[in-house]
C-alpha cells in the first residue's frame, strides 16, 4: 500500500455532552443541529432506489438561540428544496463512503437555484445518536482559502431501522497531490521545484490556520490534499481524524497514516501537540523531493527504524521530549544520514534546511507552520516575475491572506518576510 495504513478509530465523534469552543467565523450551516436527541428524524429521508438524497428543513435544531434561529431560517429557506443525485462512489473506508453527486433544485425561484446542476462530493458517515460528530463541528468553523469548505450537511436514514447517517456536502475536486505525485513518479520524474514550493506554501498556510485554533489534523498526507491542477490550488481536506487539542487532556496515540506518523506517536505519546502535523508536512515535502515516501515502514517498529535510518538514533533527551513515560525501546547507535544524500544531491540547500526543521525528533523544536512561510525556500514565490511550468503566471491565490493571517503575521513580526514587497501597498504594510 502506497500510503501506509490509516488507523481505525472513533476520533470523529465526541460525547454529546461535550463541546468545542465556538469562535471565529460562524457560517450559516453552523445552525445545523448537533444534538441528535432533539431532531425530528421522521422527516429525514434518503431514497436509495433513485440514488437521490433529500435535505429537509427539519434537520435544523429548533432550540437554537434567537440569533442562531434567524440564521437557521435563512439557511433552511435557501436549502429546503435541494436534492442530490448520487452519480458514483469516489471513495470509501472505515469512515464511510464518499459520493460524487449533482445538486438538483427544481424551483427556479429558490435562492438555492444558482447551485442547480453543480457537482459536489458527499461524505456519508454513520452517526451514533449518543455522540456529536467532531468532523461536522470542526468543518463548521473552517473558513480559509486552503481548507475545503462545508457547503451543506443533512442527515438520512439507512437500511437498518435505527441507523442514521450524516452527509457532509463539499466542493468536488477530483485531483489530489497524491495523484499528481504518482503521475510524475510513473514518468520517472520529480515534481518541478516551483510546484513543490507553491503547493507546500499552501499546505503550510492551511496548517497555520487550523493550528491557531488549536486544531491538529492528525492525518495529513498527499491523499488528503485536494488539488485544482490548472490553478495550482491546494486545499486541506478530510477532518475525520482532526481534533481540537487541550493541554493536559490525553489523546489517542494510534492516529495518522503510518508513513506520515510522527515519532512521538510511534512512542505512544498521548500528550502530543499540533507538532505532529509539522512532521507529516515534512514527510509530504520529502515525498515531493524524493519521488516516494521517505519512511515506508511496514509496522510501527519498522516505521521507527526507517526514521532512524535517516535521523539517526534518538538520544535519551529526545525520547523524553517525545514521550517521557516511554522507556521500552533500545536501539543500536546509528549516525544520521545526510539529507543531501537522501535526496541524491537534487535538493537545494534551502530545501534541506526547511525539511530538517520539520523532521526532527523533539516536537517543540519543529518550525511552526506560520513561521515556515517566511523561510527562504519560498522566496522564489515572492518574485513578481515568477512563472509556473508552461510559462503560466503565478497563481493569484498564493497570497490571498485573510485578516486573521495578517494579524498573526503582525504579532510574530513576520509580515514583511511573508508578504512579497510588491504587495505591501495592497496589504497596507508599512
Amino acid at each position: 500500500m502506497i500510503d501506509g495504513t490509516r488507523p481505525q478509530h472513533s476520533a470523529g465523534v465526541v460525547p454529546i455532552n461535550s463541546s468545542i469552543p465556538q469562535s471565529g467565523h460562524q457560517p450559516t450551516h453552523q445552525s445545523v443541529t448537533s444534538d441528535m436527541e432533539k431532531m425530528n428524524l421522521s422527516k429525514l429521508a434518503m431514497n436509495d432506489q433513485s440514488n437521490t438524497f433529500s435535505k429537509q428543513s427539519s434537520q435544523y435544531n429548533a432550540n437554537q438561540s434567537n440569533q442562531q434561529q434567524s440564521s437557521a431560517n435563512q439557511s433552511t429557506n435557501a436549502n429546503a428544496n435541494i436534492r442530490y443525485s448520487a452519480e458514483r462512489v469516489i471513495g470509501n473506508g472505515s469512515f464511510g463512503v464518499v459520493y460524487q453527486a449533482q445538486i438538483i433544485v427544481d424551483d427556479p425561484t429558490s435562492p438555492a437555484y444558482a447551485e442547480n446542476g453543480q457537482i459536489v462530493a458527499i461524505k456519508k458517515v454513520l452517526q451514533d445518536p449518543k455522540f456529536k460528530n467532531r468532523e461536522l463541528q470542526l468543518m463548521s468553523l473552517l473558513d480559509h482559502p486552503n481548507c475545503v469548505k462545508l457547503r451543506h450537511c443533512f442527515y438520512s436514514r439507512g437500511e437498518e431501522p435505527d441507523s442514521i447517517y450524516l452527509n457532509l456536502v463539499m466542493d468536488y475536486i477530483p485531483e489530489t497531490v497524491h495523484r499528481c505525485l504518482r503521475t510524475y513518479a510513473k514518468a520517472s520524474k520529480l515534481l518541478p521545484l516551483i510546484m513543490t514550493k507553491a503547493y507546500l506554501f499552501q499546505i503550510a498556510r492551511s496548517l497555520a490556520y487550523i493550528h491557531d485554533a488549536g486544531i491538529a489534523h492528525r492525518d495529513l498526507k498527499p491523499q488528503n490534499l485536494l488539488l485544482h491542477s490548472r490553478r495550482h490550488h491546494v486545499l486541506l481536506c478530510d477532518m475525520g481524524s482532526a481534533k481540537q487539542l487541550v493541554r493536559g487532556e490525553p489523546n489517542v496515540a494510534y492516529i495518522c497514516s503510518r508513513y506520515y506518523r510522527a515519532p512521538e506517536l510511534v512512542f505512544e505519546a498521548t500528550q502530543y501537540t499540533v507538532a505532529i502535523d509539522l512532521w507529516s508536512m515534512g514527510c509530504v515535502f520529502g515525498e515531493m523531493m524524493h519521488g516516494s515516501p521517505l519512511f515506508p515502514g511496514e509496522s510501527a517498529v519498522d516505521q521507527l527504524i526507517e526514521i532512524i535510518k535517516v535521523l539517526g538514533t534518538p538520544s535519551r533527551e529526545e525520547i523524553t521530549a517525545m514521550n517521557p513515560h516511554h522507556t521500552s525501546f533500545k536501539f543500536p547507535a546509528i549516525q544520521p544520514h545526510p539529507w543531501s544524500k537522501v535526496f541524491k544531491g537534487k535538493a537545494p540547500p534551502a530545501a534541506i534546511d526547511l525539511i530538517s526543521k520539520w523532521l526532527c525528533y523533539e516536537p517543540e523544536k519543529r518550525l511552526p507552520a506560520l513561521d515556515s512561510l517566511a523561510h527562504p525556500f519560498f522566496d522564489e514565490l515572492r518574485d513578481p516575475n515568477m512563472k509556473m511550468p508552461g510559462n503560466s503566471p503565478q497563481p493569484s491565490h498564493l497570497f490571498d491572506f485573510t485578516p486573521k493571517e495578517l494579524q498573526l503575521m503582525e504579532q510574530k513580526g513576520l509580515t514583511k518576510k511573508i508578504i512579497p514587497q510588491y504587495l505591501w501597498q495592497q496589504f497596507n504594510v508599512v
